[in-house]
């Protein structure tokens, strides 16, 4: 599951093991995973803490992966920790899968 760079990809981010969950999308997950790490991006995850990469999903376009942001935003929580639990059980952080 190790992330290439830019390439377009959904991400899920946590405050802790089941905690404040936060969706986004990027271009480039390492740049934006690291942003959001070092507390460079004002608002929701700077405020809340939300800095633990907890799941993501690659998409061969930036629309496919708007598309999936979007749908997932609508989704109730429990399906995003079903999808988080899925492949990430232990809530690791997956900021040294990507970032190698």
């Amino acid at each position: 599951m190790g992330a290439t760079l830019k390439n377009p990809a959904v991400y899920l981010l946590a405050s802790q093991s089941n905690g404040t969950l936060y969706i986004g999308v990027t271009s480039d997950l390492v740049r934006r995973i690291w942003q959001h790490r070092e507390g460079l991006i004002d608002g929701f995850t700077k405020q809340h803490q939300v800095k633990m990469l907890v799941w993501y999903e690659q998409h061969a376009t930036m629309e496919s992966a708007i598309s999936k942001e979007k749908a997932m935003k609508k989704w109730r929580r429990q399906w995003k920790l079903s999808a988080i639990e899925k492949n990430n059980p232990g809530w690791n952080d997956l900021w040294d899968e990507i970032a190698k």
